[in-house]
């Protein structure tokens, strides 16, 4: 688990076998601080904590002890003022690809092994280098070759692109533009599904082809929540 203010906490997943129906806690947090992302891993994960103004850190998932439900956690990341943590990432793979954007629809893939190994509560390295014409960072996630990345608006237009065809570029660079924004637009969020030609459409208007303005419906497989 890990928030806002850059505390991580590692549990077993055996302490959340009985849930009470009006649940249990799972972390204790500050006042000011609040969860933003839980992830299921192994014990030999690589996790990377990405902020807002462009920092990442990346260290051993062995590096955070074992706690109980009701504990707060340790500090995972070093946070200037008025930064936050807005991703955390679990990584195994040693093709892995990172993928970051920033609000103003301006992003890129990096590989994993560009962001530097360092310990747990540093300050981490660049994950984007942050102008006026790329934004804060939004998200920064995982990927793979074999998959698709979905990018949303704050005005709810969608792509679609393959994770391939985005250039692999260093760390210290502020990445193309993913998508043209409308005026007033920003970068909701972003995600990764399996690639595009994985889907089977089902002809005209099918469960799983296109309707008419060329949308594709996943079907009940895949939701953005």
């Amino acid at each position: 688990m890990s928030t806002k203010k850059g505390t991580v906490k590692k549990t077993t997943l055996s302490a959340f076998a009985n849930i009470r129906m009006n649940g249990i806690i799972a972390i204790s947090l500050d006042e000011d601080d609040k969860l933003i992302k839980a992830r299921l891993t192994d014990g030999t994960n690589d996790i990377i904590l990405a902020t807002r103004h462009g920092l990442a850190c990346r260290f051993r998932e062995s590096d955070v002890r074992f706690m109980g439900r009701t504990a707060a956690g340790v500090r995972g990341i070093t946070l200037d003022k008025n930064d936050y943590v807005v991703s955390c990432v679990a990584i195994k793979r040693a093709d892995s690809q990172i993928i970051v954007i920033g609000e103003n629809g301006y992003g890129k893939r990096t590989r994993y092994e560009d962001f530097r190994l360092t310990k747990r509560g540093a300050k981490g390295v660049i994950s984007m280098n942050i102008t006026e014409k790329t934004g804060l960072v939004v998200q920064l996630l995982s990927a793979n070759d074999t998959e698709d990345l979905i990018v949303m608006t704050t005005q709810g237009v969608l792509i679609r692109q393959a994770v391939k065809d985005i250039r692999i570029i260093g760390r210290n660079t502020q990445g193309v533009r993913l998508i043209r924004l409308a005026e007033g637009a920003n970068i909701a969020d972003i995600t990764t599904v399996p690639k595009e030609e994985d889907v089977e459409e089902e002809g005209e208007n099918g469960e799983n082809g296109e309707d008419a303005n060329g949308v594709i419906d996943m079907g009940v497989q895949e939701t953005l929540l």
